[in-house]
């Protein structure tokens, strides 16, 4: 009770010291319109306490902002100019006050304080989705997975709409994430984030998990799993005591055999029967897992990190998650094609793509006057919703099933924290024990002094 009053003085003080900047103590409406010019003024003893004001406004805060400017994000998406300086002040002004990069594209609240979102939820009479990642959600380079999220699922129009009307957004970094740079030593550089995974955990207004969705799905596969996870959560709001533990496990029992059956029915349309050798429950390493190893539990991210994985890595007898389940690659290919229509990209999402690649956007232009079949772009977004729908496969037959098993047979931990450390050791293989995310292999020499490790002193 004490931290909320604290939180509501902060945001009553926020306002007084907005409102004495804008001289104006008319309507609500008014007062954030007036803010929300402020926000993405050159004169940042204006900008900053407004945007700081409007954050703690909460949805209505960036509904305003988004209302105000919608001109100019009209204007940027038909005609994006990144040296627009208007457009770049907006831009961080919407990513502030949202939580979340890319705000423009998905219209998206995030609270980063988990007490406020579970006063919100309780609130609204909504659900919570909470999001863990690597790195924050509100900078560009957050893990790839996480960014992935951004692009191509809360950028789509039907699932940012779904996230608005039926949950309270949550987010919460894990840990940095690490980041690889290539200095080719001639002006040009490649800079990228290297290994973590993201989850998606479905909470009831309490903050009690309800279920998770691990990983990266397709935007149909996203918002199917979001639904049946709501309305469990619904359900469970309703109950008292021992019932909700019994509704939960009947909950998790029923998906674990409906995720089974899905998979069997893929099998068959492959002309295969169930292998006698699968099991869903995917192996645990015995010794510290490698980041190459945990790279094949995030197959979309891969294109952009293996390559660096492969040269400093060597595989190792747990780093191919899918063989020990009892499929090879191939057959996951296949039954990731029978669910690609689950995967593609909107719009939406496809405009904020191409807004990040700009070179590649320009090649399809030249392409096309010289009537060369093959588009950049498209093959390029081709490949990545391929890669996608067997990223979803995955994660939902055997990441998702997994997480289902350990709610159906009580050994999913109640606490958020603790059920998340389970989920990046055991699913994602990337423990809290290990510093350096299997990046640093046990019992491999480099040649470097430390084997190239550096670490700070501690600060005093």
């Amino acid at each position: 009770m004490k931290k909320i009053l604290f939180v509501l003085a902060v945001v009553i003080s926020l306002g007084v010291i907005a409102g004495s900047h804008i001289h104006a103590c008319g309507s609500l409406e008014t007062s954030l319109n007036l803010l929300s010019r402020r926000a993405v003024s050159p004169d940042t003893n204006f900008a900053i306490p407004a945007i700081a004001a409007l954050r703690a406004k909460g949805p209505a805060g960036l509904e305003a902002l988004l209302q105000t400017h919608a001109t100019l994000i009209q204007q940027h998406e038909t005609n994006a100019s990144a040296s627009d300086p208007a457009w770049s002040r907006l831009q961080a002004a919407l990513d502030s006050v949202s939580g979340q990069r890319d705000c423009h594209a998905s219209h998206l609240y995030w609270f980063t304080d988990f007490e406020l979102a579970k006063v919100a939820a309780q609130a609204a009479g909504k659900p919570i989705l909470s999001l863990r990642l690597l790195g924050k959600l509100d900078e560009e380079y957050s893990c790839a997975n996480s960014r992935f999220f951004r692009t191509t699922l809360y950028a789509n129009t039907e699932v940012s709409q779904y996230l608005r009307d039926h949950f309270i957004l949550h987010w919460k970094s894990v840990r940095p994430v690490p980041k690889i740079s290539i200095d080719f030593g001639d002006g040009r550089k490649i800079e990228r984030t290297i290994t973590g995974n993201s989850i998606h955990y479905v909470l009831d207004s309490s903050g009690q998990p309800i279920d998770a969705l691990p990983g990266l799905y397709g935007p149909k596969a996203f918002m199917k799993g979001l639904s049946q996870a709501e309305q469990a959560a619904l359900k469970w709001a309703t109950l008292t005591g021992a019932s909700r533990d019994q509704y939960l496990k009947q909950y998790h029992n029923e998906r674990y055999a409906a995720i089974s059956s899905e998979l069997n029915a893929d099998l068959v349309k492959l002309g295969n029967t169930f292998p006698a050798s699968f099991n869903t429950q995917i192996a645990v390493a015995t010794t510290k897992p490698t980041a190459l190893a945990a790279s094949t539990r995030a197959v979309s991210k891969n294109g952009a990190e293996l390559p660096m994985l492969k040269s400093f890595q060597k595989r190792g007898s747990m780093d191919n998650p899918s063989q020990l389940a009892g499929l090879e690659d191939t057959i996951w290919l296949k039954i990731a094609d029978l669910h690609r229509n689950d995967s593609q990209l909107d719009l939406g999402a496809q405009k904020l793509l191409r807004s990040k690649n700009p070179s590649a956007s320009a090649a399809s232009l030249i392409t096309a006057s010289k009537r060369v079949v093959e588009n950049p772009f498209v093959t390029a977004l081709n490949n990545l919703q391929r890669s996608i729908a067997e990223d979803t496969v995955r994660n939902e037959y055997l990441l998702h099933s997994q997480i289902h098993q350990w709610f159906a047979s009580g050994i999913a931990p109640r606490n958020l924290d603790q059920l998340n450390s389970k989920v990046y050791a055991e699913l994602f293989l990337t423990p809290e024990s290990d510093p350096w995310l299997g990046l640093s292999p046990v019992n491999t020499l480099s040649g470097l002094d430390n084997n190239g490790l550096v670490q700070n002193s501690p600060q005093h």
